[in-house]
């Protein structure tokens, strides 16, 4: 079996002693065309991860840059099954590690078995379930992992010892801790109790810790990537689509608005 690329890319970030840098985008935004672009153009630019957000019609863990971003992409006709072509583009000229940041109505629709050999076979990493808690788990055993890929899990900044030890037992890849209480967005500074969460995190697991939600600037970066493996930015690059997304320059500007920030993961 081969090595799992987000396993290899935090291999590697250890040997530089860099955090990494995960840049979420929502699919077909403005188009999937335009994702495989800015996919590609990411990755030159210094990203480590990429998060592909399946767009669906109601996504409850999302504040409203990234809601809308998922509305203009299901009108411009994103599917689940372009999506894996999309992905399938994206493998022919770069080998970026890719994760799937999605609810479960789409995977349910097209078969849960079926949408994780179609997105292992297209050149996905990694799944992060945003609705899918672990409970579920020993009362539906048809919803286990399968394959190579890894099962990204979520811890909140409310989400007790106990549970966290239960989040971590069968996760895989990386843990996403959640920085802040409620929904996506871009905030004006990073939550004061971070960088102890994080460390009571990896108390319970050895798997590289990534800090999301809220993250938006140089300096945020530069903080969150002193206390953890990973920094996610995602409002902030979605906004700058949706205002930049009729121009036939967008993949270079986003990367231009995103290369400092990677560059801020410099220890």
């Amino acid at each position: 079996m081969s090595v799992n690329r987000i396993d290899q890319k935090f291999a590697d970030l250890r040997v530089k002693n860099r955090a990494g840098f995960i840049a979420y985008i929502c699919a077909g935004d403005p188009s999937m065309q335009a994702t495989c672009e800015l996919t590609c153009a990411l990755d030159e630019a210094g990203v480590d991860i990429i998060e592909l957000g399946v767009p669906f019609s109601d996504p409850l863990a999302d504040g409203v840059v990234n809601q809308l971003a998922s509305s203009r992409a299901l009108a411009a006709g994103a599917t689940v099954k372009a999506l894996f072509e999309c992905v399938r583009q994206i493998r022919t000229r770069s080998q970026i590690p890719i994760v799937f940041y999605t609810y479960m109505n789409p995977v349910y629709r097209h078969g849960f078995d079926v949408f994780l050999k179609d997105a292992e076979e297209a050149g996905v990493d990694g799944i992060l379930f945003l609705d899918l808690p672990p409970d579920e788990d020993d009362a539906n055993p048809e919803l286990q992992m399968k394959g190579n890929l890894k099962r990204i899990r979520l811890i909140a900044p409310t989400t007790p010892s106990a549970r966290i030890t239960m989040l971590t037992k069968d996760a895989g890849g990386f843990i996403y801790y959640v920085s802040r209480e409620g929904v996506t967005g871009e905030r004006s500074d990073v939550a004061d109790t971070m960088a102890e969460r994080v460390e009571e995190i990896r108390k319970a697991t050895s798997l590289p810790i990534a800090v999301g939600f809220g993250i938006s600037t140089v300096e945020h970066v530069k903080t969150v990537s002193a206390a953890a493996d990973a920094v996610v930015v995602g409002s902030a690059i979605v906004k700058r689509i949706a205002e930049h997304g009729a121009s036939p320059d967008l993949a270079r500007k986003i990367a231009d608005f995103v290369r400092p920030l990677a560059q801020a993961t410099q220890r």
